[in-house]
């Protein structure tokens, strides 16, 4: 072992929350915590970044400016690190500079030391813009190298081999970085493949190396010992109660293992102790979101289809919101093969939601029946350029429907500034620069959460904080009264005479709800009407007409057509965000739009109807 004590980062108050309960950690339950996590003598907590800031303004009602504000003022004594997506910030799509400059700006004066900054594809073009923000803040800039592997479990191959790895730990030095870091979102690095990398690394690059390793597959505890071994300086850990499964390896375990040796971090076990009894005190009101479908406490067959731990908490719940839990292990299968299909891309955010989200479109509405936007521009080169060649069925498929240009070398630099209508979008509700990058980041969940701060909507009750005792509460009530199932598309309204009584009632067939949603459906040839669920009630639906139904939960961005518009079959009708991918509705017949009963900006549930065409 190398002869000086080893660091440690601690990911409680981000990543672990991230990977085991998708990122709902609220902010009152970690403040009282924080000023002990100061005491311990981590090197860094990581505390904002990835989908922290997404959760807090979608889900939470929460500033993440404000948490990262109160992080600074109780862990003065701690480096504060975040982690950022290059071009793409904290967002699902590359943003322009003049947005990338000024978040992080914001992000340094309001308390971040330390940027962790990665490209989904190690793309270096996407990193040059962030980077070069970070160095112009004074703060550290720390360059991650998203691990993965293409095929049989190890290190190797025509492509992510050895040589791979460094020559981008070349480049990023490079680029100015002040450390590097292997991230290894999926749990995919063997233990003496860990070895041999930190050693060649060590080796060439004089640089302090950080290994961020998730437990999915298991190896993460045996992985960090021989990365420790081959002189590693710095390793992500976390709070055992927040650890393994998708999550980091636990800090308490590795503290003992190094005790006494030349590595021994030299915290306080007893203190790390009496922090994990404390956030064990907190978790049960999260128990929603700590539900995993699997039993066991690892999960092998990430070899596999090599998920990473925050993809896997959010796939969870959102196939859970869309009625479709039960397809989770088709799109298990799915995953491997869309992946291979867009050119063996690292699964890291973005390209972990754009492979998850098609594979879930490809298992309920066929293969590429439906693509999502973001994958679309990914396939003509606007997220960078693919580690390996796209399947060539794909882009002649979207060459068929759409032009596809050249993209440049650095994607980001044809983008026009986008600040200064961000500011001038929300002028009326705040000139905060803070709340006009919410803004730029998430128009539409951004300016619901800018309307919910300034107190133009009240705070929706799913968005509120709950006691233990409420959860408690919901707990016994939901085991002594089932909830009744949610109406699907597939329900009709019937006419009922008792005597001289008359009664209008909808029946829907058991299980209506679940399996394979059409997004669009005809009525039967009948002569009798349709009812067809909107939020707010029942549409008619008659003969010759076709219902356009939503086919997931989602927020609708936009609508491209108007009532008495004609469109042909495959026309873009509107855009529905599901699943933080944007995917475009397709008309699925000729027709005149007969009615349109939602309007941009509002949140639709699964067999919503969105559009009624006459045929």
């Amino acid at each position: 072992m190398a002869g000086k004590p080893l660091k440690l980062s601690d990911t409680t108050f981000r990543d672990a929350h991230q990977s085991l309960m998708a990122t709902r950690l609220r902010t009152e339950d970690m403040i009282p915590l924080a000023e002990e996590m100061d005491s311990i003598g981590f090197f860094s907590m990581e505390v904002w970044g990835g989908a922290t800031f997404d959760s807090a303004t979608r889900f939470l009602a929460e500033d993440p400016w404000e948490r990262l504000r109160s992080f600074k003022s109780l862990m003065p004594n701690t480096k504060l690190s975040m982690l950022l997506r290059g071009q793409s910030l904290v967002g699902y799509r590359n943003y322009a500079d003049d947005v990338v400059d000024k978040f992080v700006e914001r992000s340094a004066e309001n308390g971040i030391d330390i940027f962790r900054v990665f490209d989904a594809l190690n793309y270096e073009p996407n990193l040059e813009r962030a980077a070069s923000a970070v160095k112009n803040s004074g703060k550290h800039l720390q360059l991650a190298i998203c691990y993965t592997i293409s095929e049989g479990g190890r290190m190797g191959g025509d492509i992510y081999n050895l040589d791979y790895y460094l020559s981008k730990a070349r480049s990023f030095r490079d680029l100015g970085a002040d450390s590097i870091c292997i991230k290894d979102m999926g749990g995919l690095l063997a233990p003496y493949d860990a070895f041999e990398l930190v050693t060649a690394i060590k080796a060439e690059i004089d640089l302090p190396l950080q290994l961020h390793a998730h437990y999915t597959s298991g190896m993460a505890s045996m992985t960090a010992l021989k990365a420790v071994e081959a002189g590693l300086d710095i390793l992500d850990v976390c709070l055992a109660p927040l650890a393994l499964r998708t999550s980091q390896p636990a800090v308490e375990p590795i503290a003992v293992t190094l005790l006494g040796t030349d590595r021994d971090p030299g915290v306080d076990l007893d203190a790390l102790l009496d922090l994990g009894d404390q956030l064990e005190d907190i978790l049960p009101k999260y128990a929603d979101h700590l539900e995993t479908p699997r039993s066991a406490v690892i999960d092998a067959r990430v070899l596999s289809h090599q998920i990473p731990g925050g993809m896997a908490s959010n796939m969870v719940s959102q196939l859970r919101e869309a009625d479709a839990l039960d397809r989770m292990s088709e799109v298990l299968e799915e995953i491997p093969r869309t992946r291979a299909d867009l050119g063996f891309p690292p699964l890291v955010t973005p390209m972990s939601q754009m492979v998850g989200a098609q594979a879930v479109n490809n298992v309920i509405f066929g293969r590429y029946t439906v693509v999502s936007e973001p994958v679309k521009e990914y396939l003509r080169g606007n997220y960078g350029k693919p580690v390996s060649p796209v399947r060539g069925e794909l882009m002649d498929r979207l060459a068929e429907s759409e032009e596809i240009s050249h993209a440049p070398e650095r994607p980001g630099a044809v983008l026009e500034p986008e600040l200064e209508a961000a500011k001038e979008a929300v002028s009326d509700l705040t000139d905060d620069i803070d709340d006009a990058l919410i803004y730029a980041l998430y128009p539409q969940t951004g300016e619901r959460f800018l309307r919910i701060k300034h107190g133009l909507e009240p705070v929706p009750d799913e968005m509120k904080p709950k006691t233990l005792e409420e959860v408690r509460q919901a707990a016994r009530s939901s085991q002594s009264a089932a909830p009744a199932p949610r109406m699907s598309g597939r329900a009709r309204r019937f006419n009922i005479y008792v005597g001289d009584q008359f009664f209008e009632i909808d029946v829907d067939p058991v299980g209506g709800g679940s399996g394979s949603v059409p997004v669009a459906s005809s009525t039967p040839a009948s002569p009798a009407a349709q009812a067809a669920p909107t939020q707010s009630g029942q549409i008619e639906v008659t003969e010759g007409e076709t219902a356009v139904i939503s086919p997931m939960p989602g927020i609708l961005i936009s609508v491209s057509v108007e009532e008495g518009q004609a469109v042909a079959a495959g026309d873009p009708l509107l855009v529905l965000e599901a699943m933080k991918m944007q995917n475009t509705i397709p008309s699925p017949v000729d027709g005149t739009i007969r009615a349109i009963p939602v309007v941009a900006g509002t949140q639709v549930v699964k067999d919503q109807v969105l559009a009624i065409i006459q045929s």
